[in-house]
C-alpha cells in the first residue's frame, strides 16, 4: 500500500515541485502528497558521529495506523537509510542516555505517553507494556518532538493534555531520576497542568502546546511554550491585559517548574515573553560557547490585522530564522535560513512551508531537520522531511540570509 514504504524512496512529483527540488537533502518523501504526510522530525548525533532522525506519518492513507520511522546517515547527512518502522508511536523525541537511545511520545494522537529504548543504534526497539514503557495511561495527551533535558539529577520533558478530550489544553512536565529505569512507569512523575484563560490575553483560543523545558539563567527549570494568539471576534488586534506591548503572534508563556518536578506554575503579570517564533513548534537549546539560548523558528514577516482565520499571520510558515537570547526573554534574529515568497500573505492552502524544526549543535555548525511542505497538498500537510546544515551559525548575520526560493 501507499503507507508501507520501502527503506529508500524516490518518487517523481508533478507540477512546480518537479521543476525545482525542495531545499536540503531529502530523508523521507510522500508517495501520495494528497493523502500521506510526513511530520514530527527529531534528530540526534550518535557517539560514532552518525545521525539518527525519526519522524511520523499521517493523513488519510495511513488508514488509522500510527507509525514512526527512523533513518540513519553515516556521511554527515548526505545519504539516508531507513532502519526501523515503529507502529504505535507519534509526536516523539529521540534522545540518548547512558549508552542507550530512547524515543518518547504518544501511542496515537491524544493517546497514552510511551517511551521505547534501543540498544543497537536504532535498529530495534522495545515494545511498551503497562510495566515497561507505558508511562501515563488513560489521558488525552499531546506533544511534539520537543527537547529532553537532564538537570539536577533528573530528566525532564514537556507534554500537554485535553481532559476528557475537550478544550482547553493544559501544559505539564514529566520527569524521572537520571539513574532510574526510564522504561518503568514508577520512575516518572508529572506536574499539575496549567490552563490558559482569555482573562489573561485577548485571543480566540489561547492554547499552549509543544513546550520546551529550559534551564533558566538562575538554574531553575522552566517551560517556554508555543502559544496561539489569533484574535477572536470583537478582540482588538493589539494585545491587551498581561501581554500588552508585545506584538500579537509573538508572545510565549515562560512557566516555572518546581525542583522536585511536582508543580508547574505561571505568573501572568511577569511570565509573557516576546518570542518571535511563538506561533509554531520550536526547539530551544543552550550553547555553553556563546552562553546563549538558540532556536530555529518561523518568523512572521507579513504582519497584518486581518482577523480571517484562513489568512491570519499565524498561517505563515514560509520563513525560517535563527534566533538567540542571553536570558530567554530578549531574542535577537540573526539570519533568515529558508524563505519562500517572504513578503506575501500566506493562507491555509499555501503550497510551501518550513516548520517543526529540530536541531543539534555540531561544533561550529547546526544540523537540523525540517517538516517541509513543497508543492504537495498544502504547507501544513508536508510531503518531505529534509536535512540541512547551517555552517558557522554563531557568526551569521542578516546579510548571510538565504535567497528567496519563490523569486
Amino acid at each position: 500500500t501507499l503507507f508501507f514504504l520501502p527503506a529508500i524512496l524516490v518518487v517523481p512529483v508533478k507540477g512546480k515541485a518537479q521543476e525545482k527540488a525542495p531545499p536540503g537533502i531529502v530523508i523521507a518523501q510522500s508517495a501520495d502528497p494528497q493523502n500521506l504526510y510526513v511530520a514530527s522530525p527529531s534528530i540526534i548525533i550518535l557517539p560514532d558521529s552518525s545521525y539518527l532522525v525519526s519522524h511520523d506519518w499521517s493523513g488519510p492513507a495511513v488508514k488509522g495506523i500510527t507509525r514512526t520511522s527512523v533513518s540513519r546517515s553515516t556521511d554527515k547527512g548526505l545519504h539516508w537509510q531507513r532502519i526501523a518502522n515503529i507502529d504505535g508511536l507519534r509526536w516523539a523525541t529521540l534522545f540518548q542516555h547512558r549508552g542507550n537511545i530512547y524515543l518518547v511520545g504518544v501511542n496515537r494522537a491524544y493517546g497514552d505517553i510511551h517511551i521505547l529504548r534501543s540498544a543497537d543504534g536504532g535498529h530495534s526497539w522495545t515494545t511498551p507494556t503497562e510495566l515497561s514503557g507505558i508511562l501515563f495511561k488513560g489521558g488525552y495527551y499531546h506533544t511534539g518532538p520537543v527537547p529532553v533535558v537532564v538537570h539536577n539529577g533528573r530528566i525532564w520533558r514537556a507534554f500537554e493534555e485535553k481532559p476528557d478530550n475537550k478544550d482547553p489544553v493544559g501544559a505539564f512536565v514529566i520527569s524521572a531520576p537520571e539513574g532510574s529505569d526510564l522504561l518503568s512507569p514508577d520512575s516518572w512523575k508529572r506536574t499539575n497542568s496549567v490552563f490558559f484563560s482569555k482573562k489573561w490575553i485577548n485571543a480566540k483560543n489561547p492554547a499552549t502546546i509543544e513546550g520546551n523545558v529550559v534551564i533558566k539563567p538562575d538554574g531553575t527549570v522552566g517551560n517556554l511554550i508555543r502559544m496561539e494568539t489569533h484574535p477572536g471576534k470583537g478582540d482588538a488586534f493589539e494585545l491587551e491585559g498581561y501581554a500588552k506591548g508585545i506584538p500579537r503572534f509573538e508572545v510565549a508563556p515562560l512557566m516555572d517548574v518546581s525542583a522536585d518536578g511536582e508543580k508547574l506554575s505561571f505568573t501572568p503579570g511577569t511570565g509573557f515573553v516576546h518570542f518571535p517564533g511563538a506561533e509554531s513548534k520550536f526547539t530551544i537549546r543552550y550553547d555553553s560557547v556563546s552562553k546563549r539560548y538558540w532556536t530555529i523558528a518561523n518568523k512572521i514577516t507579513k504582519m497584518h490585522p486581518d482577523t480571517d482565520f484562513n489568512i491570519s499571520p499565524h498561517r505563515q510558515r514560509n520563513v525560517l530564522s535563527l534566533f538567540s537570547s542571553p536570558d530567554l526573554k530578549e531574542w535577537t534574529e540573526h539570519t533568515r535560513i529558508l524563505r519562500w515568497k517572504e513578503g506575501e500573505i500566506m493562507n491555509k492552502m499555501s503550497p510551501v512551508g518550513f516548520q517543526y524544526v529540530d536541531w543539534q549543535f555540531e561544533g561550529k555548525d547546526l544540523v537540523f531537520v525540517c517538516r517541509t511542505g513543497w508543492f504537495g497538498k498544502r504547507s501544513h500537510d508536508a510531503n518531505y522531511i529534509t536535512f540541512h546544515r547551517l555552517a558557522d551559525f554563531r557568526h551569521r548575520t542578516m546579510a548571510d540570509s538565504g535567497p528567496d526560493l519563490g523569486e
